[in-house]
């Protein structure tokens, strides 16, 4: 099962470095990882996903508070969550297909970011099953290119849950 989890760290340098260390000394891949400034710039927020069963989540969530730079970690899988991923994708696009493909663009409100004498880049921003299917749907116009960003995440409604944080451990 994948597990998101939404980590705090400080924002200083060599600290993505050492989170992607302990991933990979204990062997576990991460599927998605997305970093950037907080409204705090002495915080960064990483939004990991993971896949493994609890006792692999548990073990990952130890080891990351181990780490000095851990400020906070919470696992929202479970929670309600918005999530996005953002996809830049280049196609081919002879001025004759052009049409068929800005169609497959209005229906998934992505947009085209940019014009080139054979192709087209477009920008889609959504959830992994909409990234998914605009890749799937320009995929017969022939792709070349490809670059995703990984999950980003957030909890809704208030920040705490009953004026508690959803800390795990």
């Amino acid at each position: 099962m994948k597990h998101t989890l939404a980590v705090l760290v400080e924002n200083r340098p060599g600290v993505l470095t050492r989170i992607a260390g302990l991933f990979a000394r204990r062997g576990y891949n991460i599927d998605s990882l997305a970093v950037g400034r907080t409204d705090n710039p002495l915080i960064s927020r990483m939004t990991i996903v993971v896949d493994g069963d609890d006792r692999v989540i548990e073990q990952v969530s130890k080891q990351l508070y181990k780490l000095i730079d851990v400020i906070k970690l919470t696992d929202i899988t479970n929670d309600e969550y918005v999530d996005r991923e953002m996809i830049l994708i280049k196609v081919n696009a002879d001025p004759a297909i052009r049409g068929e493909i800005m169609q497959i663009v209005e229906i998934f409100r992505a947009r085209i970011v940019d014009i080139g004498r054979n192709s087209l880049i477009i920008e889609a921003t959504g959830d992994e099953g909409k990234i998914n299917a605009i890749e799937s749907a320009l995929r017969p116009f022939g792709i070349r290119e490809v670059v995703r960003t990984g999950k980003i995440a957030m909890s809704r409604g208030p920040k705490h849950k009953n004026g508690k944080s959803q800390e795990l451990l």
